[in-house]
C-alpha cells in the first residue's frame, strides 16, 4: 500500500523536479518505506512506498519492457500469482517477485482491458512512452483513492488531494455544491470532491489521458438487475456453498504479503467470520486488534472477549474516551479531506495506530458484508415500512419500527402519527426510488439550515437530482431491497466507510485494510441471491450465517444487529457545558464562522448553547454540531494554513517512522 503522484505539462514544459517531489513528500505516512520519482520531459511520477510484497524489489516507480511502460501504484492485485503464471505462458520474464511488475505486463498483454482480469484494490498511473499515453485505474469498489485535476494546461493527480495542493497551479477552493452533498447523504458524489475543480476517479472507472483530452470510462458496475425474487428450491444450499467457496479463498488470497498480517476484531458477524477463517489460514499466530468506548451503549467489548477466548488469538485493545475522540478529530479531518457528520472515523484512526505500534502494517476487516449480504437496519426498515404501507391502519406494526431502534430514546417516544410522516409511510411509496433512503436522507438535509443565505444561493442542485443522475438507467425496476442495496455498496461504502472511515484513517498511520468480503467474484454472487435467502423476515445476513455461523460464539451469532457508532457531540463538550479542547470554542466563534462565511453564526450559537446545556441529544444536534465543526477544520487547514499543515504533518509523520 502507497502514495502515488504525477502530472503532465501538455504544453511540454520540461518538469521541475522539485515539484514531484514536494507533491510525493506530502504523503510520507502513505508509505514510509521508501520512495521514488520518474521523470520523461513534461511528465513526472511519484512514489512512496509501504513494503508488503517483494520487499526487496518492489521499489517505484516501476519499469517495464525496457522502459516503455513505468508504474506508480497504489494497492494489492490479489490474484498476481495466478496473472504471473499465466502471462509467463504467454514469454513474459519477471525480474521481481512484485504484483507491481505484474500489472505491467498485463496492461502490456491486454492494454486497458488488462483491469478486468484483476482481483484486488488499486489506483495506479501507467505511463506509456511509446503511445505517449497515460492510463489510470481504480478498483472496482473504491477501495483506494485517486483524484485528479486539470490547471493551466497541466493534469496532475495524486492518492490524495493535499499531494495536488502541492502542485504550484492548483487552486483550493471549496465547493458550495459539494458541502451541500455531504450534509445531505454524508459524502461528495463522485467525480465531485469538496473542493472546486478537484475529482475523484469513481469505483470501477479508468482514465486515459493522450493528446491533452481525458477519457474517463467505466469497466464494472454494481448490478442488482440480475436478483431474483423467488427463491428456486435448491438456491438455499447452492447459494451457500458458492459463498462459502468464495469467501474462503477471497480470505486466502487476502492474506498473501511477506509481513504478517492481523486483523480487526468489533465483536460482530462480520469481523468474527473475516477472523475465523483467516486463523484457518495463519494459526494460533494470529493478532486481533479491537475498539472499546467508556460508554457502556457504545461499547462492544464483551462480544470481542468471547471470539477471542473462542478463537485464542493474540488480543490488543485499546479504550476511546471523548476526551481522546476530540482530541484526535483534528488530524483525521486533514485525513479525510473533506467534513464528516460523525466521529467515528477518530477511533478507527485510534486503533490503526496501535496497529502500526504493534509492528504490523496489514489488517483484515468485515467491510462490505452488510451492504451485499443484507446486513443493515436501513434494510429492515424498508421492509418494516412496505410491509405497515400494505396496511397503514393498523396499530400493532408501528412497534417493529420502536423494536428496530431500542437505542433511539427520543423515537420510542412518538405517536404512530409522528412515525409514518418522518418515515413516509404513504401507498406505494416504495416505488419512489430513494424509498429506502428518504428518511434518512430528508434528517440529515435539515442541517442545510446552518448554512449562510449567501452559500445556500449558490447552490445549484434540486433537492436528489444530483443523484438521481448517478443511478443506472434500469434502476426503478429493480425491487425496493436491491436499489437499498444499490445506494449503500455504489455510494455510502466507497465515499465513507471505505474513505473517511477506511483508507483515510488506516493510512494515516500507515496501515493497509484489506477487505475479503469485497472481493468482487461475492460482490457479484450477491447479484443472484434473492433478497429472501439475504435478510429472512428480518434475520439480517441469513445466508452468512447459515454457512459460517458454527465458526462464532452463539451469542455473537444472535446479537441484535448493533451499528458502530462512537461519542459525538459528548467528544467536545463535557458534561458541564466546557468544551474539551481550546480549538472548539476557537473555530465555532461567531467571528470565526463569519469570517469564513460558510454558517450563519447566530443559528451556530443556538446550537452550541444548546449543546452546552446538555439539550442536544439527537441525530440532528449531533450531526450538524460535528459537520460544522469539521467543515470549519477543513477550512483553517486546507484554504487558510495549507503550507502550515502540509509541513508540520510531514514532520509528525517522519517522527512517528522514525520512533516506531
Amino acid at each position: 500500500m502507497c502514495g502515488i503522484t504525477g502530472f503532465w505539462n501538455f504544453n511540454d514544459k520540461p518538469v521541475d523536479a522539485d515539484v514531484i517531489g514536494a507533491m510525493t513528500e506530502t504523503l510520507v505516512y502513505r508509505g514510509p518505506d521508501g520512495s521514488g520519482t520518474y521523470i520523461d520531459g513534461p511528465l513526472a511520477l511519484g512514489h512512496r512506498r509501504l513494503s508488503i510484497i517483494d520487499l526487496e524489489g518492489g521499489q517505484q516507480p516501476m519499469s517495464f519492457d525496457r522502459g516503455s511502460l513505468w508504474i506508480t501504484f497504489n494497492g494489492e492485485i490479489f490474484n498476481y500469482l495466478e496473472l504471473r503464471k499465466d502471462l509467463a505462458k504467454k514469454g513474459y520474464n519477471f525480474a521481481t517477485r512484485s504484483d507491481t511488475e505484474v500489472i505491467l505486463a498485463a496492461y502490456r498483454e491486454y492494454g486497458v482491458e488488462c483491469v478486468k482480469r484483476m482481483n484486488g484494490q488499486w489506483a495506479f498511473a501507467i505511463w506509456d512512452a511509446r503511445e505517449k499515453t497515460l492510463f489510470l485505474s481504480r478498483d472496482r469498489l473504491g477501495v483506494r483513492p485517486l483524484f485528479y485535476t486539470v490547471m493551466d494546461q497541466t493534469f496532475v493527480f495524486a492518492s490524495e488531494i493535499k499531494a495536488l495542493f502541492a502542485h504550484p497551479e492548483v487552486t483550493r477552493e471549496l465547493d458550495p455544491d459539494a458541502l451541500r452533498q455531504v450534509f445531505t447523504y454524508w459524502f461528495p458524489l463522485p467525480p465531485k470532491t469538496v473542493f472546486k475543480g478537484i475529482h475523484e476517479l469513481p469505483p470501477g472507472h479508468s482514465l486515459v489521458v493522450k493528446h491533452r483530452k481525458l477519457d474517463v470510462t467505466r469497466y464494472w458496475q454494481i448490478d442488482f438487475s440480475q436478483t431474483p425474487t423467488a427463491v428456486g428450491e435448491n438456491d438455499e444450499e447452492r447459494f451457500t456453498e458458492e459463498l462459502c467457496h468464495l469467501l474462503l479463498d477471497s480470505t486466502r488470497i487476502r492474506l498473501r504479503a511477506d509481513v504478517p498480517v492481523g486483523a480487526y476484531l468489533s465483536g460482530g458477524l462480520d469481523s468474527s467470520v473475516t477472523t475465523a477463517l483467516a486463523q484457518q489460514f495463519v494459526g494460533s499466530s494470529l493478532r486481533t486488534f479491537s475498539i472499546g468506548f467508556e460508554d457502556a451503549t457504545l461499547d462492544e467489548t464483551s462480544y470481542q472477549s468471547e471470539v477471542v477466548q473462542r478463537l485464542g488469538t493474540k488480543h490488543q485493545a485499546i479504550r476511546c474516551s471523548s476526551w481522546e475522540i476530540g482530541s484526535a478529530f483534528q488530524d483525521v479531518i486533514w485525513h479525510a479531506e473533506r467534513p464528516v457528520l460523525r466521529t467515528a472515523p477518530v477511533p478507527m484512526f485510534l486503533l490503526s495506530r496501535l496497529v502500526r505500534d504493534s509492528g504490523f502494517k496489514v489488517v483484515l476487516t468485515g467491510e462490505g458484508s452488510d451492504e451485499f449480504l443484507g446486513g443493515y437496519d436501513i434494510y429492515k426498515e424498508a421492509k418494516v415500512r412496505a410491509f405497515w404501507a400494505a396496511q397503514i391502519g393498523s396499530s400493532r406494526r408501528p412497534q417493529l419500527l420502536r423494536k428496530l431502534y431500542p437505542y433511539m430514546q427520543g423515537l420510542q417516544k412518538q405517536s404512530p402519527a409522528y412515525l409514518q410522516s418522518f418515515f413516509h409511510v404513504e401507498e406505494n411509496a416504495s416505488s419512489n426510488p430513494f424509498f429506502s433512503h428518504v428518511p434518512r436522507w430528508d434528517l440529515t438535509s435539515r442541517t442545510h439550515v446552518f448554512f449562510s443565505p449567501e452559500l445556500q444561493s449558490t447552490w445549484t442542485e434540486n433537492q436528489y437530482s444530483d443523484i438521481r443522475q448517478l443511478l443506472p438507467d434500469n434502476f426503478q425496476s429493480w425491487d425496493y431491497f436491491s436499489r437499498a442495496q444499490y445506494l449503500e455498496s455504489a455510494f455510502l461504502l466507497p465515499n465513507y466507510l471505505l474513505s473517511s472511515q477506511g483508507d483515510r484513517v488506516a493510512m494515516a498511520n500507515s496501515v493497509e485494510g484489506r477487505y475479503p468480503f469485497l472481493d468482487y467474484r461475492i460482490a457479484e454472487l450477491s447479484f443472484r441471491i434473492p433478497p429472501k435467502l439475504k435478510m429472512k423476515v428480518l434475520s439480517e445476513k441469513y445466508l452468512l450465517k447459515r454457512a459460517f455461523g458454527d465458526l462464532v460464539p452463539d451469542a455473537v451469532k444472535r446479537r441484535p444487529k448493533q451499528p458502530y457508532r462512537a461519542p459525538d457531540a459528548a467528544s467536545f463538550f463535557d458534561s458541564n457545558g466546557k468544551a474539551r479542547h481550546d480549538y472548539v470554542s476557537d473555530l465555532l466563534a461567531p467571528e470565526r464562522l463569519r469570517a469564513n462565511g460558510i454558517f450563519e453564526p447566530g443559528a451556530v450559537t443556538k446550537l452550541v448553547e444548546k449543546v452546552r446545556n446538555g439539550r442536544a441529544t439527537g441525530f440532528f444536534e449531533n450531526a450538524s454540531l460535528v459537520g460544522i465543526l469539521s467543515t470549519q477544520i477543513l477550512y483553517e487547514k486546507f484554504i487558510t494554513n495549507l503550507k502550515e499543515n502540509l509541513f508540520h504533518a510531514a514532520d509528525r509523520a517522519r517522527s512517528a517512522t522514525v520512533c516506531h
